[in-house]
Parts: structure tokens; C-alpha cells; sequence
């Protein structure tokens, strides 16, 4: 700004440098470079100060309740084998790996809710989700193992297919995926063998938005027939909240996921943490954007000026207030003017 201003009312009385518009079209082009890539961030910072949203889904009777108290180390929800416990979201604040978690119990999804009170938590429990941050995908590891049992054909990616098609889940799981070449048609077979890494469930694992967890492993008859079948498929959590056998896995792949949803903030490398500083620095860029437009065109340096002032103005409201007294000494250090 002050060689802006400089430029403006000394070049033609005194002796400033013909390329000193060169210099700041350079210097305002790398700063809105690195504005730019604080900006695509992926509002990181945002959820290391307000914490992760992370949402536990599954059919009723999975562990969802179980999983969550297991996590929080209290007894937050109520657990019953009673299908349908949970009817509205429970939130509870943890700290996994070092980063600020918010988790979210939610109803058993389902087709048949038995009641209006159970459709309206199956509804917000979907709606929650469309939100989140983290997807916790619970299955209940008895069900895959009846379902091997008569068709020894089945894999688990097929049946995670169906699962989530069940339970209304495509959308979301591919939201988070973030990939619109994930195939979620109810029934359709693997078209890689099962030992392929190229498959449904290790594209869902590859994804730092969503873990599968396969719970209840405590109740199977044939564990390791179980550890075979899932020994092509990357990133699978198997566990027991009974037991609690799996536990430091999960939080392991937890802390990992969080880690590259919030990013590691440092001195060098800061996160913006408020919305407010995100607004100013995107008005900054679309100020210096009018000022690059106007320069193009062989506008007038002063309109071209004021875009300047205006994008100074908007790294003020983060950093400080910048002073005229400050931008004057700036010009007298610089320029050989006065």
C-alpha cells in the first residue's frame, strides 16, 4: 500500500523506480496466493476449535450406545437389547488423540420404526449425518457371520453395499467418500474378487471421513474363519465393547482420521479457528482480484488503490489496525521523497 501510495504522488516529482508497480502487482499476487491456500483448507481450523462432529450409524442393536460409552468412558446412553433404545441424538464431548471430538449416538436405522417417536429419530439420526464430519459405520459381526454361514459365496464388501443401501446410507457414505464413481445398487455382485484391494469397502476405508467398525466379535463361533474373510479389506475395526478387545485399534484409526481432517497447526502453518477471519480473508482476495482487474485494463491507479486500502483494511480486522502514520513510514524508508 504504501508504494502504491508512493507511486501515486511522487512519480512524477521525484525519483521513484518505473518498476515499482511491477514489484507490488508481484508482491499482492503472492499474497493472494497464500491467502488462497490458507482459505482451502477445509475449514480445518473450525473444527479444531469447535470440535469434530462425529456420528456413530448403524441398524438398531448394533453397539451404537454401547460403542459411544465405551469411547466416553461413562455410561452416557442407556443399553438394552431392546431394539430401538435410542430414539433422539445424544452428544457427548471426548478428547481422542489430542483433538476436541463432539459424538453422536443416534437411533437404529431402519425400515419398519415401530412408531412416529422412532421414524422422527431415524430422520434426525440421517440428517445428523449429512453434517458430520467422521461416519462411524457399525455392523453387527453375528449377522455377516449368519449370512457367510448360508452363502458361502457372500463378501463383505457385497454385504456393506447392501448395508448401507438398507439403511439409506448411499448418499451420505458417498458424500464423505467424496467421489461420485462409488457403486451403492442394492445387490450388485463384487466385480473384483475378493482378494482385490480395488473394491467398495476399501474405498469407503480410504476415505478419512468414515470407519467401518464390525462389532460383537466376541459372540462369534468362528473367529478366525472371520479374520480370513476380512484380510483383504483394508482399514476394517473389529472389536467388542464388551470386552473392549479392538478398542485401541479404533481409537488408533480415530486419532489418524483426525489428524488429516484438522490438520497439524503450527506457528508456520496456522489454521484460521474463526468464521470471522474466513470472511475477511476471502473479501481480501475478491479486493485484490478488483485490483489485478482494474490494473489489467489500464485503469486508474487510484480506483486501483482504493482495492488495495480495502484489502488492507479486511488483514487489519485479524492482525490489528494499520495506521496512515505506519504506511507513511513505510514510503519515507523505501523512497527517497520529502
Amino acid at each position: 500500500m504504501a508504494h502504491v501510495e508512493a507511486f501515486i504522488d511522487f512519480s512524477e516529482d521525484e525519483n521513484i523506480e518505473e518498476n515499482t508497480m511491477d514489484i507490488v502487482q508481484n508482491k499482492l499476487m503472492n499474497l493472494k496466493n497464500v491467502i488462497q491456500s490458507h482459505l482451502a483448507d477445509g475449514r480445518c481450523g473450525e473444527r479444531l476449535r469447535d470440535g469434530v462432529r462425529t456420528v456413530i450409524v448403524g441398524e438398531p442393536n448394533v453397539g451404537k450406545s454401547s460403542l459411544l460409552n465405551v469411547l466416553c468412558q461413562r455410561p452416557a446412553a442407556i443399553v438394552t437389547p431392546i431394539a430401538g433404545t435410542t430414539r433422539d441424538i445424544v452428544e457427548l464431548h471426548a478428547n481422542i488423540g489430542g483433538y476436541p471430538v463432539i459424538i453422536a449416538d443416534t437411533a437404529g436405522l431402519r425400515n419398519d420404526a415401530s412408531d412416529e417417536v422412532e421414524k422422527e429419530g431415524i430422520s434426525r439420526a440421517h440428517a445428523y449425518a449429512q453434517q458430520a464430519d467422521l461416519v462411524i459405520l457399525v455392523i453387527d459381526a453375528t449377522k455377516y457371520e449368519a449370512q457367510m454361514t448360508k452363502n458361502n459365496f457372500v463378501s463383505f464388501n457385497s454385504y456393506v453395499n447392501s448395508y448401507i443401501n438398507k439403511l439409506k446410507l448411499d448418499n451420505i457414505i458417498r458424500k464423505n467418500k467424496n467421489s461420485e464413481s462409488m457403486s451403492l445398487r442394492t445387490g450388485d455382485k463384487d466385480s473384483k474378487s475378493e482378494g482385490s484391494t480395488d473394491n467398495f469397502v476399501d474405498e469407503i476405508c480410504g476415505s478419512e471421513k468414515c470407519i467401518i467398525v464390525l462389532n460383537k466379535t466376541d459372540l462369534l463361533h468362528d473367529v478366525t474363519g472371520m479374520k480370513n474373510s476380512l484380510k483383504h479389506y483394508n482399514g476394517i475395526i473389529a472389536l467388542s465393547c464388551k470386552t473392549e478387545n479392538g478398542i485401541p485399534q479404533l481409537l488408533d484409526r480415530m486419532t489418524s482420521n483426525l489428524t488429516m481432517l484438522c490438520g497439524k497447526p503450527s506457528r508456520e502453518n496456522p489454521c484460521l479457528t474463526q468464521s470471522r477471519h474466513r470472511q475477511h480473508l476471502t473479501d481480501c482476495v475478491a479486493c485484490l482480484d478488483k485490483y489485478f482487474e482494474l490494473s489489467a485494463i489500464g485503469g486508474d491507479t487510484v480506483l486501483a488503490a482504493q482495492e488495495v486500502r480495502k484489502a488492507l483494511r479486511h488483514i487489519g480486522k485479524i492482525t490489528g489496525h494499520v495506521s496512515t502514520e505506519q504506511i507513511l513510514d513505510v514510503i519515507f524508508k523505501d523512497f527517497c521523497v520529502g
